[in-house]
């Protein structure tokens, strides 16, 4: 794609996933997320020109003004969404691909000081809803979910949802959960676990509740009980 082809492709990707953007004045005056790409794509072609430090000065003024943190040397593909953003963090060797949405307080990080790929690798139409951690060098697969609030540190198949810390798939090549930006709607195996012990002590209970309820033998009317430990009368 050309420069202004790009440019009008990251518009058209506001305009698809945000419903409040209004007009294109506004999305091109005051989405910091929008200002954080475009400054990006600015910064990663002095760093493919290795002029190292005037991209990372480009990056960090970025920072300053969006509170979008983006390596120069991240690779990022078409209609990148970053809703709101603030808190965002991609990192140097991280590649996005086509069609996907960030949400604020995303993390795409590494996990030490290795050198080489370290950062993931986010395939196409994916949701990485809020505060959620991708971290270390491998694949979050094609129109996959990250729940919010995740921390994810294995990789992710194609057409899955991943939720919890550590980030377990709880779903994968079944019907997505909701709509692609409801990313509050999301199954939870900690709360469902939760609630499948409750059940087991509320069952326990009732169980307990009806065995005190038998009559004992002894128990009939007139007839007393001998107490618990008395002593054998001869």
């Amino acid at each position: 794609m050309g420069f202004w082809d790009t440019i009008r492709s990251d518009i058209e990707a506001v305009f698809e996933n945000d419903p409040a953007a209004r007009s294109k004045f506004e999305v091109v005056f005051t989405y910091s997320g929008l200002h954080a790409i475009w400054a990006h794509r600015i910064a990663h072609f002095f760093y493919r020109k290795r002029w190292y430090t005037v991209a990372r000065i480009i990056s960090q003024i970025s920072r300053f003004f969006t509170g979008i943190e983006i390596h120069p040397g991240a690779k990022i593909g078409k209609k990148l969404f970053i809703d709101h953003g603030m808190g965002v963090v991609i990192g140097e060797t991280c590649e996005i691909g086509d069609e996907v949405v960030i949400y604020q307080g995303v993390t795409l990080g590494g996990t030490g000081k290795e050198k080489g790929k370290r950062h993931p690798t986010i395939g196409n139409r994916v949701v990485i809803a809020s505060g959620a951690k991708v971290l270390g060098s491998f694949t979050v697969g094609d129109n996959s979910n990250i729940g919010a609030n995740s921390v994810v540190l294995r990789p992710v198949p194609p057409d899955s949802t991943v939720v919890g810390i550590p980030g377990r798939v709880v779903k994968r090549n079944g019907e997505r959960v909701g709509d692609r930006l409801d990313h509050t709607n999301l199954p939870d195996p900690i709360i469902e676990t939760f609630r499948a012990m409750q059940k087991e002590i509320d069952e326990l209970k009732e169980e307990i509740r009806q065995l005190k309820g038998e009559k004992e033998p002894g128990d009939e009317a007139g007839t007393p009980r001998k107490p618990v430990g008395a002593a054998k009368q001869d």
